[in-house]
């Protein structure tokens, strides 16, 4: 039974720590919102944590899922964070998807007190969240990360060390800018197929059958026949990393004009009052701008 620790308990990171309990560990437990930590904290008999510091002194492994670059380094390094905790040894992995350099910052604040950090960020939504079945992108020290590798599998199935601090993050950045382009191309698609009088059911059976086949269209567009824009992966978060994408873009000389575009489009949805649903409502801008709505026959 190992000593862990998880901090943030979102769509994402409840579940994430939820399966570190099943697993039979001890896992301290922080969230900005107390009830949620003491509600799984009576749940799975973890322990609950007033103060990510508190998290720090009581965990060997620490994992955490928080919203971004700002939250991170105040849980990580702040006044309470972790780091006024945890002592030199500690491994802790950051799971949530922020800024490189935020993140190489951090971990070079931990290093000074001889606590190894590792990013870690996760795909997968909150169905991989809640199966256990994301994927890892990591970045930092190998040998730290095969030390914490047990407890990575836990919460998913694929692990990608991708090399030292900070590459998780621009692989997964690479990885949901791609997600971003792919989502909006479905969506211009489809609504011109809808105004053109073509059945979005069999517009989707032909994409699905065809080089344009992504997963990503296949897991969304029965959500967007439906109408149901539950959330498994927020616009306003999505709009976050590609705001991400763009800032480490201009880091590296890397223009990239067409996910500027994406980002534009996704806040002008989250201006109309979609932040908190799924990044797949993004659908609704171009469907008013059109006169049509992307739906099945049955919804008509």
């Amino acid at each position: 039974m190992a000593k862990l620790g998880f901090l943030g308990l979102g769509l994402m990171g409840y579940p994430m720590a939820r399966n570190l309990l099943r697993a039979g560990h001890e896992v301290a437990l922080w969230s900005h919102t107390e009830a949620k930590a003491r509600k799984l904290a009576q749940e799975e008999k973890g322990t609950f944590c007033a103060k990510p510091r508190d998290v720090g002194a009581a965990a060997d492994y620490i994992f955490a899922c928080v919203g971004d670059s700002a939250m991170s380094e105040n849980v990580m390094v702040g006044p309470d964070g972790v780091i006024q905790g945890a002592k030199p040894g500690t491994v802790v992995a950051d799971c949530s998807t922020i800024s490189p350099t935020a993140s190489r910052r951090i971990g070079q604040t931990f290093a000074a007190k001889g606590i190894h950090f590792l990013d870690a960020p996760c795909t997968g939504s909150t169905s991989g969240a809640q199966g256990g079945t994301l994927t890892f992108m990591i970045g930092g020290s190998k040998e730290v990360f095969e030390r914490a590798r047990q407890y990575f599998l836990i919460m998913g199935k694929n692990l990608f060390y991708c090399g030292g601090a900070g590459m998780g993050l621009h692989a997964k950045l690479s990885q949901n800018l791609v997600l971003s382009n792919v989502m909006q191309g479905f969506i211009e698609g489809m609504v011109l197929a809808t105004k053109a009088g073509v059945d979005p059911e069999l517009m989707f059976q032909i994409l699905d059958n065809s080089a344009a086949k992504a997963g990503l269209i296949s897991a969304k567009a029965p959500f967007i026949f439906r109408r149901d824009f539950t959330t498994n992966f927020s616009l306003r978060w999505m709009h976050k990393d590609i705001g991400l994408m763009l800032e480490t873009g201009r880091e590296l000389n890397v223009p990239l004009p067409s996910t500027a575009l994406v980002h534009e489009l996704f806040g002008a949805s989250i201006a109309r009052g979609h932040a908190d649903e799924d990044f797949c409502s993004a659908v609704t801008l171009l469907e008013d701008w059109a006169g049509v709505q992307v739906k099945a026959k049955k919804n008509t």
